[in-house]
């Protein structure tokens, strides 16, 4: 989940009623329970809360009544981050890593199938050679 970028919100006032299945979010009287599927409630001792809304499928927490600041979740879109990763490999470590890939086979696309499961390892950190992987 990646927060979106805007300034330090105000402070408004938060009430969320959940009943296990279904939750009620009111900021600052208004009712947007039709248009929330998710929402975190985070909340460290002798500071205000920190409400993020969601807009995909959530769950419901326990009751909150107080007052938050408000930020609005977004879904993390995973390209910019493959692209850092792939931007990062060296092309000849790579192919040396999936041709010395002990669950390499000889099927179709084998070689492809070795690259994919290689990149899969790396962006796991697992920069071990000897592993086998499955």
């Amino acid at each position: 989940m990646e927060i979106t970028d805007t300034p330090p919100a105000e402070i408004q006032q938060v009430k969320v009623t959940a009943d296990g299945s279904r939750a009620s979010i009111r900021i600052d009287g208004t009712d947007y329970s039709r248009v929330i599927s998710g929402y975190t409630i985070h909340q460290q001792a002798g500071h205000a809360a920190d409400l993020v809304l969601q807009f995909a499928q959530g769950r419901s927490s326990p009751d909150f009544d107080g007052h938050a600041r408000v930020a609005i979740g977004v879904p993390h879109e995973p390209g910019p981050a493959a692209a850092t990763f792939l931007s990062a490999i060296d092309a000849g470590l790579l192919e040396k890593a999936a041709l010395a890939r002990p669950d390499m086979d000889s099927g179709p696309h084998a070689f492809t199938k070795a690259i994919l499961a290689q990149l899969q390892q790396w962006a796991r950190g697992d920069f071990d050679q000897d592993q086998e992987t499955g």
